[in-house]
């Protein structure tokens, strides 16, 4: 079943996870969105758990001459990390890919200032922390995500998308407490596939996101 858009998908997996919440509990829960795609996804979940809503940047490595193809991904000043299999297979080193890692830390610097206005960084340590993104096909920028806020001490990890590779959502299983995936069709090929409407986000309309739920809700 295709997606209407990305705010509808939100709402949806919002509803999910009120659902999950009702049955195991989310004390203390932040909504942390993958931008830019991840944001009116994420927006839309943290209404409905009544959840304060932030971003983690984080920067696809993309596989040379096809950059919409993730090999590996950057989360804040941690050490890049790549697929290693896809890395062997196509003959990859990282020392090869070093020119393209320089060019992702500067746009995931000026994101995190852009997105942020001088903010800090969200304490995530004892509380139930919940990454959204739009959706994972390779899935190796939530995965560098996660493990860069496993560091940070949650209480509790969960990755929530609307819609996943079904081998992608298993693997997540490994860096994730939960995953909630409510479509993981077996011929998945990409995420846009599965949207009617897969417009791309914009900064601004990141921006104008979090300004409009920083309004409607105080921050906890």
């Amino acid at each position: 079943m295709r997606l209407q858009n990305r705010r509808a998908a939100g709402r949806e997996l919002g509803h999910r996870l009120v659902e999950r919440a009702a049955e195991s509990g989310l004390a203390h829960a932040v909504v942390l969105a993958l931008p830019r795609g991840g944001v009116p996804v994420a927006a839309e979940v943290a209404r409905a758990l009544g959840a304060p809503l932030d971003v983690l940047v984080a920067r696809k490595i993309g596989l040379p001459g096809r950059p919409e193809t993730g090999i590996g991904a950057i989360v804040g000043d941690d050490p890049p990390l790549f697929d290693r299999r896809a890395l062997d297979m196509l003959d990859l080193s990282e020392d090869r890919l070093a020119r393209d890692v320089a060019r992702e830390r500067h746009e995931l610097k000026r994101r995190e200032q852009l997105y942020r206005g001088g903010r800090p960084v969200r304490d995530v340590k004892d509380r139930h922390v919940i990454v959204v993104d739009d959706g994972l096909a390779t899935g190796v920028t939530a995965r560098a995500a996660l493990r860069h806020l496993r560091s940070l001490e949650p209480a509790r990890l969960i990755l929530a998308v609307p819609v996943c590779a079904p081998e992608t959502a298993a693997g997540m299983r490994e860096e994730a407490d939960d995953v909630v995936c409510l479509q993981q069709p077996p011929d998945f090929g990409a995420v846009g596939f599965w949207y009617d409407d897969f417009e791309q986000v914009s900064d601004d309309e990141v921006i104008e996101v979090l300004n409009e739920h920083r309004a409607t809700r105080p921050e906890t």
